[in-house]
């Protein structure tokens, strides 16, 4: 071989891997960190805010999926993971447990956070609503806060209930502030408020077995992920017990749960995947605020009021954004 082929033929060897390390950085990066793992029409709302910024999976962005599984010992790994992997930024869902992973592993990387569990100002994740300063910016979907007005919606549902429980993951840090307000707000009312704790799944057969104890007739579920993981098997319970329960989430009610009032799931991750696609293109998560949800949800299934034997008011239901038949 030429000297002159021979060195062409090097250059080219050279180049070929500069070039591919080129068009793969042109894909750029997003790490998704969740505390156990999001339903399929969280995800895909997630992407279609993407796609609204310009960025399409597959396309110009690529999205590296780390769940939790409901073991929060599991997150600070993943997100090292995905610092050590090169994400461009992070979106931190499912609970606070995973933002402070995220604000953990990296102060260079961009977070995008959701969460509805906890005051992200109180709890130091950011500087303030307006101006969260530092590396993290998100959506605050008010999951804990909405408590008093739940339990005012459960009143009118459940108005000879002397009695009425909030069930409470002890193990969530935010939860004895929420469980606080919820408690007051029913003894405001006049009512005996029944607290009664399950971290897991596997608690909630002991949960519900102590509403039967405590007589409580009407139930509020705080919100926590380890109960919106596992709707379904709670709203079942509430079902065969028959008590008239409220939630914070439309997917309770979906899954045969009586009422939710709070925001909507699908707008907030579609509203997150908008935030991200806006870190992408070079706005910094410092200068932009957190969200809010501007609408929150009354979503009534009168299917399960009749099979519990509960009246729903005529003023109730004319006010709901939604009603399962």
């Amino acid at each position: 071989m030429k000297r002159r082929e021979f060195m062409a033929l090097t250059g080219a060897a050279i180049a070929w891997p500069l070039a591919a390390h080129a068009q793969q950085r042109s894909m750029r990066l997003v790490g998704f960190l969740h505390t156990s793992t999001p339903a399929e029409h969280m995800r895909l709302a997630f992407i279609r805010g993407l796609g609204e910024a310009g960025y399409e999976e597959g396309h110009n962005v690529a999205i590296l999926f780390r769940f939790g599984e409901g073991r929060p010992e599991r997150l600070p790994e993943l997100a090292r993971d995905l610092v050590q992997r090169g994400v461009d930024v992070i979106h931190a869902t499912g609970g606070s447990v995973a933002t402070q992973a995220a604000k953990a592993a990296t102060s260079a990387i961009p977070i995008v956070f959701q969460m509805g569990d906890a005051d992200p100002v109180r709890s130091g994740l950011v500087a303030s609503l307006n101006r969260p300063g530092g590396n993290l910016t998100g959506i605050t979907i008010l999951g804990g806060v909405l408590g008093p007005k739940r339990v005012e919606i459960l009143r009118e549902v459940a108005p000879n209930a002397t009695v009425i429980a909030v069930l409470v993951n002890p193990r969530n840090p935010n939860s004895k502030p929420h469980a606080s307000e919820v408690e007051a707000a029913i003894q405001a009312n006049g009512h005996e408020a029944a607290i009664v704790h399950a971290s897991s799944a596997d608690e909630f057969e002991k949960a519900f077995a102590q509403l039967a104890d405590r007589k409580a007739g009407a139930l509020v579920v705080t919100a926590d992920n380890v109960f919106t993981r596992d709707a379904a098997q709670l709203t079942a319970l509430a079902l065969r017990q028959r008590i008239p329960a409220i939630y914070q989430w439309r997917e309770f009610v979906a899954a045969g749960g009586l009422i939710s009032y709070g925001a909507s799931l699908n707008e907030s991750n579609r509203q997150a995947g908008i935030y991200v696609g806006r870190v992408l293109k070079g706005d910094k998560p410092a200068d932009l605020p957190i969200l809010q949800p501007d609408k929150f949800e009354l979503v009534i299934n009168v299917k399960t009021a009749k099979a519990i034997g509960v009246t729903i008011p005529p003023t109730l239901l004319a006010r709901a954004d939604e009603v399962i038949e």
